[in-house]
Formats: C-alpha cells, structure tokens, sequence
C-alpha cells in the first residue's frame, strides 16, 4: 500500500463533475470480471480491494482510504479484474468516461494527476509482489506500517483474516505473530481490530531484510 500522493491538485476540486453514490458495509462497488466505464473516488468511508485465484479465494490487494481512487483499470472499458467490497458505509463519487473527457476540457492539467494516480497503483501491485521475497514476520511489520501510514493512525481496522489475506498467509501465521508483538508489548488488540502502540519497533524488522537484499 501506497499512501496518497503530495500533490497541489487533489482529486476531491473535481467532484461536481461525478456522480455520487452510497455503499453500505459488505457491498460490492464493482466486481471483477464486470465491463467497468469509468473510475471512483472514495469520499467517505474505507473499501477493500480483491482478486479471486483460480482456487476460487479472494485476495486481499489494497485497502482503499478517503482521498484515493479505484478501478482505473476500466477506463479502457475492459473488463475489471479487481472487486471492490466496502468496509465500512462509503460514499463514492463515480466519473463516467465521459465525465472524465469533460473534465480535461476544464482542466487539461488533470491528465497529470491521472498519470500520477496511474503510477501510484503500479506502486501498489509492486509491493504486493515484493512481499514474497520477505518473512512471514516481515510481511506484516510491512503491511501494518503501510496502513498506518495510509490511515494517518495506528488503529489497523482489519481482522486477522483480512490481514492474512492480504499478505497470503495462513491465519494461524498471522495469529502466532501477533500474538508474539502483543507480549512484547508493540501492538494492543481490541476487538477485530488491533493498535500498533510501538511501530518504531517494527521498522527494524524491514531494514534488516533491505540490507540483506542489496547484498
């Protein structure tokens, strides 16, 4: 995961020109092997991005925050090959291709922030395939430092479940592990969420296994 990028245009000054649509928990903003035409901008809320396997599992790829778009894979109007599932409620704004075109008549420069949103989900995909080259425990020290620096907190609002989704690990893995970094008193669990009180003391992990790497 891939916090927002700094940019002096956000995408929330093009609002008027998408269409506004609610998601309640659960649902699915658009499903994979779906025709897409368009893209969406998380207003509100927090959603989950899956691909199926051809086992028939769901993958966990990313997690969606406020501020940050999804589905740019059908602006060709192909087929999507992610589902987006909503966390919690969300409120979504979604730009029609159409829209789109005629927002770049009113501000051409947005074709630069596109390319940017573009390069920032390729970012994305390429942490999720360098996970494999890390440890079972640096995977998620890796995964739990990047949602707490997308969410700008240390409140990680996944389950071990989703948590061992998305690093493509078994939950008994993810359990073990946390449950080690609970008794050395580096996160706090509660309820189906957990916080990292000590990330600090995460970081170490990933720069040992950097090092490693450039050997």
């Amino acid at each position: 995961m891939v916090s927002p990028f700094e940019t002096d245009m956000k995408w929330e000054t093009f609002l008027e020109f998408g269409t506004r649509q609610f998601f309640k928990a659960k649902s699915a903003i658009y499903r994979q092997e779906t025709m897409g035409e368009g893209f969406y901008y998380l207003h509100k809320g927090l959603v989950k991005i899956v691909t199926s396997t051809v086992k028939g599992n769901d993958r966990l790829l990313n997690i969606v925050v406020p501020g940050q778009i999804m589905g740019l894979q059908s602006m060709d109007q192909h087929l999507h090959f992610t589902t987006a599932i909503a966390v919690k409620h969300a409120v979504v704004y979604h730009f029609s291709c159409a829209q789109f075109l005629d927002m770049l008549k009113v501000r051409p420069e947005l074709l630069s922030l596109l390319t940017q949103t573009v390069n920032q989900k390729m970012r994305i995909l390429l942490n999720v395939i360098n996970l494999k080259a890390l440890t079972s425990e640096e995977q998620i020290a890796r995964l739990l430092l990047n949602i707490c620096e997308d969410f700008k907190n240390h409140e990680v609002p996944l389950t071990q479940q989703e948590l061992a989704d998305c690093a493509g690990l078994t939950r008994i893995t993810v359990y073990k592990i946390l449950k080690k970094w609970k008794e050395d008193d580096i996160i706090e669990l509660r309820n189906r969420t957990f916080v990292i009180k000590h990330p600090e003391r995460l970081k170490p992990l990933l720069v040992e296994s950097q090092a490693i790497q450039t050997v």
